[in-house]
């Protein structure tokens, strides 16, 4: 298998993320893990729905994504479901990021949590601005009509 041909095993998804958001631009950052986060995640139980990135003295952060505790570890080999987690970008990167951050209001939404076909566990980072309600009902508009373009298609042929 070549490098192009990447596999993606997803261990958590954000579907709400392009609902709420308009993403801009999405890079891949590592995540520092211990072994039973790890373990955890190859479960595939992990949310980051209600998860952000963000920046702590200088570094990059993963706050509020919910792993949960590997229940065949011993207790106190167990980690905390919730603590930040940090991540692994250059500095190029980094100082574009907090650039962006700062001057435009945009956030960083975690898109997803996969393993590449190295088995490291990555996280999918989303440059987004927010939606307002209207461009929701928009977004919803948009997706309904294709739904029932779709359907007019199949139903004539």
């Amino acid at each position: 298998m070549s490098r192009d041909t990447e596999v993606k095993k997803y261990a958590a998804q954000n579907r709400r993320a392009r609902f709420d958001f308009f993403i801009d631009d999405t890079l891949e950052a590592g995540i520092m893990l211990t072994g039973t986060e790890v373990k955890s995640l190859r479960g595939g139980r992990a949310s980051v729905n209600e998860s952000y990135a963000g920046l702590k003295g200088g570094e990059l952060f993963l706050f509020n994504a919910y792993i949960p505790e590997y229940l065949q570890a011993g207790r106190w080999l167990q980690h905390e479901p919730k603590r930040p987690r940090k991540l692994l970008i250059r500095r190029r990167e980094l100082d574009k990021l907090a650039a962006g951050v700062k001057q435009k209001g945009m956030t960083l939404i975690p898109m997803s949590i996969y393993f590449n076909d190295r088995g490291m566990a990555k996280v999918e980072i989303g440059v987004a601005t927010g939606k307002k309600k209207h461009d929701k009902r928009e977004t919803e508009k948009e997706r309904s009509w294709q739904r029932d373009k779709a359907r007019l298609m199949r139903d004539k042929n």
